[in-house]
């Protein structure tokens, strides 16, 4: 859908004009998988599909909140806008990131109808829900005249996750959707927010997304347990080392060293898996830099094994996309990428085989599975931004 057409939908939904249409897109991460919420690194980069925002003040107390992807308007009164919506209404996601700046003393001096539409594939582990949050911060950002930064986006949209949402994700959705650059990715320090913008230069190969169409459901409980888990590694590991802010700052070598006072075996895998990511996603940069993609390619084979076996959040579809995907002659690598429990796999692909990539494993994926899966050449794009 062109902005022309959202605006009309705009003017069609509340008889005005829009004032201002936004845009925060959607991210895939190449590497560092449930490192964020530990403290570790990862590398996403932002896609050229996202989330759209249009808005116009209305004169009223009231937010109307409206999504092209749902038939009813939502109203939500100014002195409401820090409670959650019950349930799980979408509106709870860009509401969170407006409550946030009514409880930093910010006013609205009237309500605003709201138009949403996104293009990121719903379930996909793509981060619709961060572009939604970000394009929301920004927004309001923007409307109210403030001064807050990219940086502020992406912890703004974290707490409406964790407390709207009730996903007690990590900062890296949040921070790509925001942050992202054309042609590069972010290597980012989730415990420091130090961030690197990295050139990814991919000389004749291209990064493909393979959606399983298994959604992924981040609330279903299974992510929480995951944090739950990785906690209680910590606080074990702290008896031995007491300094530990998080698991991330172990080296593997460390790790061996102590990993024994894990006495959990869940949790002792789920260590194991993100100390092992932390160092292959540092690893990745480095290849990435040097121009050496066939090792960054078996990092993210590695990575992928890794959630598989040590952190269990693959599953049938993710694995055999991944599995028919590394059959494919000209595949560097291919890992699922996101929360896991169904989503998206991301590949690096030579150029000459790239439909040979869609067909073969597309075929096989289907036939193993009974799913027909949808692929992407990714672009990778600019973050949040004011668009007219």
């Amino acid at each position: 859908m062109e902005v022309q057409e959202m605006k009309q939908a705009f003017a069609d939904a509340y008889g005005k004009q829009a004032t201002a249409v936004y845009f925060s897109p959607g991210r895939v991460n190449l590497i560092g998988e449930h490192t964020d919420y530990n403290g570790g690194s990862v590398f996403p980069c932002a896609l050229s599909f996202g989330t759209y925002l249009l808005l116009a003040p209305n004169g009223t107390q009231l937010m109307r909140f409206k999504s092209l992807n749902m038939p009813e308007v939502v109203e939500v009164p100014l002195d409401k806008l820090t409670e959650p919506l019950p349930g799980k209404s979408w509106v709870n996601y860009p509401m969170g990131c407006m409550a946030w700046y009514v409880r930093q003393g910010h006013t609205f001096d009237q309500g605003l109808d709201i138009l949403i539409w996104g293009n990121v594939p719903a379930g996909a582990g793509l981060s619709s829900s961060a572009a939604l949050e970000v394009v929301a911060a920004f927004a309001a950002n923007d409307y109210l005249g403030l001064k807050y930064n990219h940086t502020d986006f992406a912890k703004i949209g974290q707490l409406a996750e964790h407390e709207f949402a009730g996903v007690n994700c990590g900062i890296m959705d949040q921070f790509a959707s925001s942050w992202g650059k054309k042609d590069h990715a972010i290597h980012l320090n989730c415990d420091t927010l130090e961030f690197e913008h990295v050139p990814v230069k991919l000389e004749g190969i291209k990064v493909v997304i393979a959606n399983t169409h298994s959604p992924h459901h981040l609330d279903s409980g299974a992510y929480n347990d995951r944090v739950a888990q990785c906690r209680l590694a910590l606080d074990q590991l702290r008896k031995v080392r007491p300094e530990l802010k998080n698991l991330a700052e172990l080296t593997e070598a460390e790790f061996k060293q102590i990993e024994g006072a894990i006495t959990d075996p869940v949790a002792h895998k789920r260590a194991r898996h993100v100390v092992g990511e932390v160092q292959r996603t540092a690893d990745a940069v480095k290849a990435l830099k040097a121009g050496d993609i066939a090792t960054f390619g078996q990092l993210m084979n590695a990575s992928h094994v890794s959630l598989r076996d040590d952190y269990e959040v693959t599953g049938l579809q993710l694995d055999t996309m991944a599995a028919e995907a590394w059959k494919v002659p000209g595949v560097l690598g291919s890992r699922m990428t996101g929360g896991g429990f169904g989503g998206c796999t991301v590949s690096l692909v030579k150029d000459e085989v790239i439909e040979q990539f869609k067909q073969q494993v597309g075929e096989n994926y289907e036939r193993i599975t009974g799913i027909k899966p949808e692929f992407y050449v990714a672009e990778i794009s600019d973050g949040a931004r004011r668009l007219e």
